[in-house]
C-alpha cells in the first residue's frame, strides 16, 4: 500500500493543520479486504481529525467511502490493479462554519460507469436487480442520499474513472472543542 498525507498543499506527517483541514490518500488492493480497509482507515482518519467515530459526520462520510470502495472492487476491478481513495476536508468559500468532506475513489476500469442523473441521484441502471429482498444494488442510492452531490470524472493520469461524493456539514472546528 502506498499512502500520502497532505495538509494545505504541503506534505505532512500528521496530515492536518491546526484547524483540522487536511487530505488523506492511499491505494488499496482491489479486493473486499481492501474495501474494508479503506472504510476503516477513513473512519480512523476522521477521528484523528476531531470527528469522533460515533458522530454523524464520521458515520456518514465513512458510509460514503465504504460504498464507493465496494463499488470500485465489485465493478471497477482490473486484475493486478489497485484502487485509490482520497479524503479531503475543506472550508467552503464564504461558509467558515461549514466543512466539506470530499471522498474520491479511482479505479482503472473506464468502460463501466455508474449512471448519474440531474441532482446527483443514482440514475437508471444503478438499481438494476434491486428487488425488495435483494442483497445488493443500493450503494449509489445510499451515497446519493447522504452526499450533497456526487459524480464521475475520467481518472487523472491514466485509464479509468474517479467517482466522487461530497458531504457538507455545519460544524465547529475540532479546535473550537
Amino acid at each position: 500500500m502506498n499512502s500520502t498525507v497532505r495538509s494545505s498543499g504541503a506534505f505532512s506527517e500528521i496530515g492536518e493543520t491546526p484547524a483540522g483541514i487536511g487530505e488523506f490518500a492511499m491505494r488499496y488492493t482491489s479486493t473486499p479486504r481492501g474495501a474494508r480497509l479503506a472504510r476503516r482507515l477513513t473512519s480512523h482518519r476522521l477521528d484523528e481529525w476531531g470527528y469522533p467515530y460515533d458522530g454523524e459526520i464520521n458515520e456518514s462520510v465513512t458510509a460514503i467511502a465504504g460504498e464507493l470502495a465496494a463499488n470500485a472492487v465489485r465493478h471497477g476491478h482490473v486484475p493486478g490493479r489497485d484502487f485509490a481513495l482520497c479524503l479531503t476536508v475543506s472550508v467552503p468559500t464564504g461558509e467558515p462554519g461549514d466543512r466539506r468532506f470530499r471522498v474520491e475513489v479511482s479505479d482503472t476500469r473506464s468502460e463501466r460507469l455508474p449512471a448519474v442523473t440531474l441532482g446527483g441521484e443514482a440514475g437508471e441502471g444503478a438499481d438494476r436487480g434491486t428487488g425488495a429482498l435483494a442483497e445488493n444494488g443500493r450503494g449509489l442510492l445510499i451515497v446519493a442520499r447522504l452526499a450533497a452531490g456526487w459524480g464521475v470524472v475520467p481518472r487523472a493520469g491514466g485509464p479509468g474513472k474517479t467517482v466522487w461524493a461530497e458531504y457538507v456539514a455545519a460544524t465547529r472546528t475540532p479546535a473550537d472543542g
